[in-house]
C-alpha cells in the first residue's frame, strides 16, 4: 500500500437482525461517511454475510488490510461467526472484541461479544457496545443506563461495570400488538401527548389492570369513534407505564441517562421525567460509534 490513501482508516459496523449500518472512520473516532442497508442479520445466509459487507464498504478500501470492527447480532451464534457472550458484572470498556474468518485478504474483521447475566437470565447483543460508548465519555457514571428499542434494556453500572441487567420486550409487544391484535383496527399515525401522559400514569398505578387496559382502546374506538393518533399513543404509555412500574428498584433516586433513538429516547425520558428524574438523553447512534472507537483503539493491534 505504498504511497496509496485510502478513504478509511478503520470501518465501524452496527449489524442488527434488521439492519446493517457502516461508517467510515479516521483514526481518531471521527465518521467521514455512514452507509446503511436493509440486510440484517435475520435474511441472511452465512456465505451472505460477507458479500454484504463488502456491497456497502468496497469504495472505502485500498489494496491492503482494513480493519473491520462490528457489533450487534453479527456476532450472535445465527451470525458471521460467534463472539461468546461475557458475564456479569463485567467492564464494557474491557471486552476484546473476538476475530472472525473472512475469505477477502483485505478484511481483519473484529466481532464484540455481548453480555450475559445467569440470575435472572438474560442477554445482551450490542446494546454493551452503547454503554462502553457512554462510559468512555463519562467514566464516572454511577448509575442507571435505559436503552429503550426492540427489546429495552436497564444496565445497572457502578465503578466502570455492568454490574446487573434486564430486558422488557415492550418494543415488540407494541410492534405485535399495533400488526397482529385487534388494536390494529385503531392504532394509526400521529401523537398525543396528553393521552400518552395519561396512560403512563394508569399503567404505574395499576399495572396488573394492562391486559384490560389494552382492550379499552379498541373499546374506546367503537363507542367514541376512532381517534388514531391518541389509540397510538395511549397503547405506547401502557406499555411504557407497566415497563416503568416493573423497572422500578432500578430507577428510582438513581441517576439516569436514556439511549437510544430520538423518538424513543424522548418518550421514556418524559415518562421518567414525570416520576421526578433528572433524565439525560443521548443519541443510541452516536454511543455505539463512540464504543466501536474506543474498543477498536484499545485492541487494535493484532489478535492472536
Amino acid at each position: 500500500m505504498s504511497g496509496e490513501t485510502r478513504y478509511a482508516d478503520w470501518i465501524a459496523v452496527d449489524w442488527g437482525t434488521s439492519h446493517l449500518r457502516a461508517w467510515a472512520m479516521t483514526s481518531v473516532g471521527d465518521a467521514r461517511a455512514e452507509v446503511g442497508s436493509d440486510k440484517g442479520m435475520g435474511c441472511l445466509e452465512p456465505e451472505e454475510f460477507e458479500p454484504a459487507l463488502l456491497d456497502l464498504i468496497e469504495p472505502w478500501l485500498g489494496s491492503g488490510e482494513m480493519d473491520v470492527t462490528a457489533c450487534g447480532m453479527v456476532g450472535s451464534r445465527q451470525g458471521w461467526a460467534e463472539a461468546p457472550y461475557v458475564a456479569v458484572p463485567c467492564k464494557p470498556l474491557e471486552l476484546r472484541p473476538v476475530p472472525a474468518p473472512t475469505k477477502a485478504s483485505r478484511l481483519t474483521l473484529r466481532l464484540i461479544p455481548g453480555l450475559k447475566q445467569e440470575t435472572p437470565a438474560d442477554v445482551m447483543r450490542g446494546e454493551e457496545t452503547q454503554i462502553a460508548g457512554y462510559l468512555a465519555a463519562h467514566p464516572g457514571f454511577d448509575g442507571v443506563l435505559c436503552l429503550p428499542g426492540t427489546h429495552t434494556k436497564w444496565a445497572e453500572i457502578s465503578a466502570g461495570e455492568v454490574v446487573s441487567f434486564r430486558t422488557f420486550m415492550t418494543g415488540e409487544l407494541y410492534a405485535t400488538l399495533t400488526k397482529q391484535s385487534v388494536l390494529r383496527h385503531s392504532v394509526g399515525e400521529g401523537w398525543d401527548e396528553a393521552a400518552f401522559a395519561g396512560a403512563v400514569a394508569e399503567a404505574m398505578s395499576k399495572p396488573e389492570m394492562l391486559a384490560a387496559r389494552l382492550f379499552s382502546i379498541r373499546a374506546e374506538g367503537l363507542l367514541r369513534g376512532p381517534d388514531p393518533a391518541a389509540a397510538n399513543a395511549r397503547l405506547s404509555g401502557l406499555l411504557v407505564g407497566a415497563e416503568l412500574a416493573s423497572a422500578r428498584p432500578y430507577w428510582l433516586g438513581r441517576e439516569i441517562a436514556v439511549i437510544g433513538a430520538e423518538f424513543q429516547a424522548k418518550v421514556y425520558s418524559e415518562a421518567l421525567a414525570w416520576q421526578g428524574l433528572d433524565v439525560a438523553e443521548v443519541d443510541g447512534s452516536a454511543m455505539t460509534r463512540a464504543g466501536l472507537t474506543a474498543l477498536h483503539h484499545r485492541y487494535a493491534e493484532p489478535v492472536s
